[in-house]
């Protein structure tokens, strides 16, 4: 990462920057970062290549947080809404981070590294919630805890490593045994011969690894991956793949299905809010929805005719507008136009039928249970002596 660009207005850079102009990526402002939306070969066929073999993703835009001191679990575990307590070293948790008033402030990965705690967060969420936790470290709950941030983005590199090939590919090149990698765990060795964070964790609804290392490492960690190896080469993929990738897999990303206006109950994310387990950041805000109800769902929706639904189309219910499209496309594994949306909770059982507006045409459509691309993460027994 160069500069910041909540200092400078210029575009951030990360690690792998060089990398991508040399294989001649589309480059987009994504979150304030310069970042590859897809390479020559197109988003179908990265999307496609991550389907059938492995993609490979700079994720090197997203923060990486680091928690350390003797309370690291106590601030993490106000910070978050998932139990961070059953978090076993080496173990990773899909969590997110509220606001006082219970809105969504960002979703992130929560990994317990033993002798400290790291936070993923979104790349547009990074300097909020590092203003969070300042916050309530300076006049708050977290005051007089013995835990500090270092924000580690700019000094690594962050990669992801992605489908059904990428253990067998990725086990030539680490020094850790990955036939014992449980998914949402983690194990520190070397890639590429190189020191770093080799996590079994993903966006894309394939099994596959995300690999952290030194930022001054990125760029041959990055080359080394894309190498061809075992018959099979892997594709560079740009947000665009990744995009449709984790639609299909039926995963949220901020800034559609979840920001500050929606509360997690709405967003179908209520599973990860664990309100038993003490103080946690708008814990009174959480527990009123939480009895109220939400008044409306986040649903997964396929249409029944021709058409491609986009972000901020409207739901239509005997022809009046009742909710909006967050995201939207044409599957390029199913071939199907699917998308999410947040409806009334009256239409959001399955098999309930509903219609989209497209370009002023009532395009009838059906809500659908997610995922909906089967998940093939890969699934590991749980060791005797593990706690979660």
């Amino acid at each position: 990462m160069t500069g910041d660009a909540a200092s400078d207005g210029a575009l951030l850079r990360t690690a792998l920057y060089d990398c991508h102009h040399a294989a001649a990526a589309r480059m987009v402002d994504f979150g304030g970062w310069d970042m590859p939306i897809q390479y020559k070969t197109g988003i179908r066929a990265e999307h496609l290549a991550v389907r059938a073999g492995v993609g490979v993703f700079d994720l090197s835009h997203m923060g990486r947080l680091y928690v350390r001191g003797a309370d690291a679990m106590a601030l993490v575990q106000w910070l978050t809404t998932n139990d961070a307590s059953r978090l076993a070293p080496g173990r990773a948790q899909y969590s997110l981070i509220c606001g006082s008033d219970g809105q969504i402030l960002d979703d992130i990965i929560a990994y317990n590294l033993g002798a400290e705690m790291l936070l993923v967060v979104n790349a547009s969420n990074r300097l909020k919630v590092l203003a969070w936790i300042e916050q309530n470290q300076q006049n708050g709950p977290l005051a007089g805890l013995d835990a500090k941030i270092y924000d580690a983005t700019a000094e690594t590199a962050m990669i992801g490593f992605q489908g059904p090939e990428s253990e067998r590919l990725l086990q030539d090149l680490v020094d850790v045994d990955l036939s014992t990698l449980r998914y949402y765990a983690a194990l520190s060795g070397t890639a590429d011969g190189k020191p770093g964070l080799i996590a079994r964790t993903g966006y894309t609804g394939e099994d596959g690894f995300e690999v952290i290392v030194a930022a001054a490492d990125g760029p041959s960690t990055w080359n080394t991956l894309l190498e061809g190896r075992g018959g099979v080469t892997p594709m560079a993929c740009g947000l665009g793949a990744r995009d449709t990738l984790r639609l299909e897999a039926g995963m949220p990303l901020y800034g559609h299905e979840i920001d500050e206006s929606c509360n997690p109950f709405e967003a179908g994310l209520g599973r990860v809010v664990k309100l038993a387990k003490g103080e946690l950041s708008g814990k009174a805000a959480l527990e009123r929805v939480a009895e109220a109800g939400p008044e409306r769902k986040l649903i997964a929706f396929e249409l029944t005719a021709g058409g491609v639904p986009r972000q901020g189309y409207a739901i239509l219910d005997a022809d009046a507008a009742v909710g909006q499209v967050t995201s939207g496309n044409v599957s390029p594994s199913l071939g199907t136009p699917i998308g999410m949306a947040y409806v009334p909770l009256r239409l959001s059982e399955p098999g309930t039928a509903i219609a989209v507006e497209i370009r002023g045409k009532a395009v009838p459509a059906k809500v659908v249970t997610l995922p909906f691309y089967p998940h093939k993460t890969k699934k590991i027994a749980a060791p005797s002596t593990s706690r979660s």
